[in-house]
């Protein structure tokens, strides 16, 4: 595609930021659609994000995605929020309309489209989360409403009681919080129907690396590794040795990228393409 002075420019920022398969997910979408959008990786340090944001607002940026260290920090410098970032306190996705900023988080949303899509429905379900950072409290909050029952295990178990407070507000409904600890895993997995693992457990360079023993996955449970890189986690591959159904990490990463490139485009996005060229760049690596 041809970049001219009309290209409407998106990105994304984080620290570290080499690793990010935002510009070829959505470069590949961009140009399906024969859009004249680019998107390109910005490398922020945190004493510079204020720095950042207002040169979004100067240089007519058209959209951000936000990454870590970022997501908390962001809404500090932005006009808006939707009411899912302000519960969570994180920011994954800005758009510039008009000069006027607006946040959202679109990592809740791409964790349930993920399992929907997927054949995992959340209704009558319990459903239990692993780590409770900025990923894991969007995803919290999107599971909350959905699910029957939620319990929220973190390594920091001040972090998980807070979340779990937070969220029994705006759900209406019990939220259970704990450790990471092995045996508390074991038992809130006991009752549960989905297992999501939010936390870095199972990311490259550790990628043999589990948190749940194989023993306690069994053939009815739903399990997501919301770990990308490698596409199979340890997790994935014992839980599909033990016969449950298996959503990769990908999954979340495209549809949380799909929701992020409507909000800046207002076009439906080439779910399919942005996946293959996110599989396709994977596998190479």
């Amino acid at each position: 595609m041809d970049v001219s002075g009309k290209t409407r420019v998106c990105g994304v920022i984080g620290n570290p930021i080499e690793h990010t398969l935002s510009p070829i997910m959505h470069n590949t979408a961009f140009n399906a659609l024969k859009l004249d959008y680019t998107f390109l990786a910005f490398k922020v340090k945190p004493a510079e994000l204020e720095n950042a944001v207002n040169g979004m607002r100067a240089l007519n940026i058209r959209g951000l995605n936000v990454t870590m260290p970022h997501k908390s920090k962001v809404l500090n410098f932005l006009d808006r929020t939707d009411l899912s970032a302000q519960i969570v306190n994180s920011v994954n996705t800005i758009l510039n309309k008009e000069s006027k900023l607006f946040g959202f988080n679109t990592d809740g949303v791409g964790a349930l489209k993920a399992l929907r899509e997927n054949g995992v429905e959340l209704k009558g379900r319990k459903v239990l989360l692993l780590g409770a950072g900025g990923a894991a409290r969007a995803i919290a909050y999107a599971m909350a409403k959905e699910s029957d029952e939620l319990a929220v295990l973190n390594r920091t178990v001040k972090q998980a009681q807070a979340l779990a407070k937070l969220l029994e507000k705006t759900a209406n409904k019990k939220i259970a919080a704990g450790s990471l600890s092995p045996k508390e895993i074991q038992q809130n997995l006991q009752d549960s129907d989905i297992l999501i693992n939010a936390t870095s457990i199972g990311m490259k360079p550790k990628a043999e690396e589990s948190l749940v023993a194989p023993k306690l996955l069994r053939p009815d449970l739903a399990v997501m590794d919301i770990v990308y890189n490698p596409i199979e986690t340890k997790l994935a591959k014992d839980a599909k040795a033990a016969g449950a159904k298996v959503v990769s990490g990908v999954e979340m990463l495209i549809y949380q990228g799909a929701a992020s490139f409507e909000i800046w485009t207002g076009k439906s996005a080439p779910v399919e393409v942005m996946r293959q060229a996110t599989l396709s760049h994977l596998q190479k690596v």
